[in-house]
C-alpha cells in the first residue's frame, strides 16, 4: 500500500516538474503588443498618446479640427501609424490629407496644454477643446486655459520659447 502511495506522489511530481519546464519559456517572453500596434514610448518620443491603445489624440481626426472646425472620433477603418503613435481620421480624404502633409495637421507641442507650456511644464489635454489659431491646431486641458491662451498673445510667444525645455523633460 505504501508503495502505491509513493508511486502516485512521484507521478504527480514529475507531471508538475513537465508542465513547469513546459511553461517556462511562455512565461519569461515579455507580453508584446497585439500586431500593428506601436511600441511602448520610447526615449527621445514627444507625441502624447494612449499608452494602452496607442492612439493620438484619443483617436480623434487631426484633419477634421481644421476641415470641420470641431473634433471628430476618428473610425478604426482609417489608421495610420505615424510617428510612433497610431492615427484616426473619420473619412479616407483626410487620412490622405495627414500622410500628404502631417506638419499641418499635428497639434502645437506634441498635444500638450499650450498654456502649461507657457508655464514650463508638459500637461495633458483634453482633445476636445482646442482652437486654429494661425492654422496651427493647439489642444487645452480646460476652457479656462482655452480663453487665456486665445486672449493673450505674449503666452504663445512664450510657450514656443519655453518649449524646447519642456519637450526634453517629459516623462517617456
Amino acid at each position: 500500500m505504501k508503495a502505491v502511495k509513493w508511486q502516485r506522489w512521484i507521478s504527480i511530481a514529475v507531471g508538475v516538474l513537465a508542465l513547469a519546464i513546459a511553461v517556462q519559456p511562455v512565461l519569461a517572453q515579455p507580453a508584446a503588443l497585439p500586431h500593428g500596434l506601436p511600441e511602448l514610448p520610447a526615449i527621445g518620443e514627444e507625441m502624447q498618446r494612449e499608452i494602452r491603445s496607442g492612439l493620438a489624440l484619443r483617436g480623434y481626426d487631426p484633419v477634421a479640427y481644421h476641415a470641420e472646425g470641431r473634433a471628430v472620433s476618428g473610425r478604426p477603418d482609417y489608421e495610420l501609424i505615424y510617428d510612433g503613435a497610431v492615427w484616426r481620421f473619420s473619412t479616407a480624404s483626410n487620412l490622405e490629407a495627414f500622410r500628404d502633409s502631417p506638419d499641418v495637421y499635428e497639434p502645437a507641442f506634441a498635444g500638450f496644454d499650450p498654456l502649461a507650456v507657457a508655464d514650463g511644464r508638459a500637461v495633458e489635454t483634453d482633445p476636445r477643446r482646442f482652437a486654429i489659431i494661425d492654422s496651427r491646431l493647439f489642444l487645452f486641458r480646460s476652457e479656462e486655459n482655452r480663453r487665456r491662451f486665445t486672449q493673450e498673445t505674449s503666452l504663445r510667444q512664450l510657450a514656443e520659447s519655453n518649449w524646447q525645455r519642456v519637450s526634453q523633460q517629459i516623462a517617456r
